[in-house]
C-alpha cells in the first residue's frame, strides 16, 4: 500500500511539473516551442504535395531570417514572415517553429530592418498580419501576400509544362481610424468623408500635395498629417 502511495505521488508531481514547464513557454516568459513548421503545399494538378524548394518564386517577406523582438517575451530569435500562411516563423536551437497567432504575441519587431509587423483583425478576408508604417490616433498598414499558382502540365508536345509558382501580389494598404479601417484607400473624396471637422485643413493640404493613394510614401504623408 506504501508503493503504491508513493508512485502516486510521483506520478502527480511529474504532472504539476510538466504543467509548469508548458505554462512557463507559454505565459510570456519564453517563446514556446510546440508548433513545428511543415511548410508543404498541395497541387492538385501535380497529384502531389510540393515542398517549397520545388517551387519557383519566394513565399516570404524578403531573404532569410532576421533578428525580432516579440510581444509578450523579453526573448529574441530569428524570425521571417510568410506571406502565403500568414505565419511569423522563428528558429530556437536550430529548430522552426511556428508563433502562435494570438494576442500573446501579437507584435514583432525586425531589429536590423526596423520593421514592424503586427497582428490586426480587420473583418475581412485579409486578418492576420500587417506591416504598421505609421503609429498613431490613425494608423497605416500594409497588407503583403503571396499567391500559389499551379503547375500545368504540357497539353501536347508543342507546349511546355509550367511549373508551380509563388507570386507576391500587390500590397493592400488600410487606414485605422476611430470609424474603423478604410481598405485600399482611393480618392480624396473617401478621405473627406471620414474625417469631416479636418475637411479644410485637408482641401488644403490635398492642394499642396499630389497624393497618389496607390504610393507607399504618399500614404505615409497623409496619415502623418492626419495625426497632427
Amino acid at each position: 500500500m506504501k508503493k503504491i502511495t508513493t508512485g502516486i505521488l510521483f506520478l502527480l508531481i511529474i504532472s504539476v511539473s510538466a504543467q509548469a514547464n508548458f505554462s512557463l513557454s507559454n505565459n510570456g516568459l519564453g517563446l514556446p516551442q510546440d508548433n513545428a513548421i511543415f511548410n508543404k503545399v498541395n497541387s492538385p494538378n501535380g497529384g502531389r504535395t510540393l515542398s517549397y524548394s520545388d517551387i519557383q518564386g519566394n513565399p516570404y517577406y524578403g531573404k532569410g531570417y532576421s533578428v525580432a523582438k516579440f510581444s509578450g517575451t523579453d526573448e529574441t530569435a530569428p524570425a521571417r514572415y510568410n506571406m502565403y500562411n500568414d505565419e511569423v516563423e522563428f528558429t530556437k536551437e536550430d529548430k522552426s517553429y511556428i508563433l502562435p497567432k494570438n494576442d500573446t504575441y501579437s507584435k514583432i519587431e525586425f531589429t536590423n530592418t526596423k520593421e514592424v509587423l503586427v497582428r490586426l483583425e480587420t473583418g475581412d478576408d485579409l486578418s492576420g498580419y500587417f506591416f504598421e508604417l505609421v503609429n498613431g490616433k490613425n494608423s497605416l498598414y500594409k497588407k503583403t501576400k503571396t499567391k500559389f499558382i499551379d503547375a500545368v502540365p504540357a497539353t501536347n508536345s508543342y507546349t511546355s509544362d509550367r511549373p508551380a509558382t509563388f507570386k507576391t501580389l500587390e500590397p493592400v494598404y488600410y487606414i485605422n481610424t476611430d470609424g474603423g479601417f478604410i481598405k485600399g484607400p482611393k480618392n480624396q473624396k473617401e478621405i473627406l468623408e471620414r474625417f469631416p471637422a479636418k475637411k479644410d485643413a485637408l482641401t488644403a493640404f490635398f492642394k499642396q500635395n499630389k497624393i497618389k493613394f496607390d504610393k507607399e510614401e504618399d500614404l505615409k504623408k497623409l496619415v502623418t498629417f492626419l495625426n497632427q
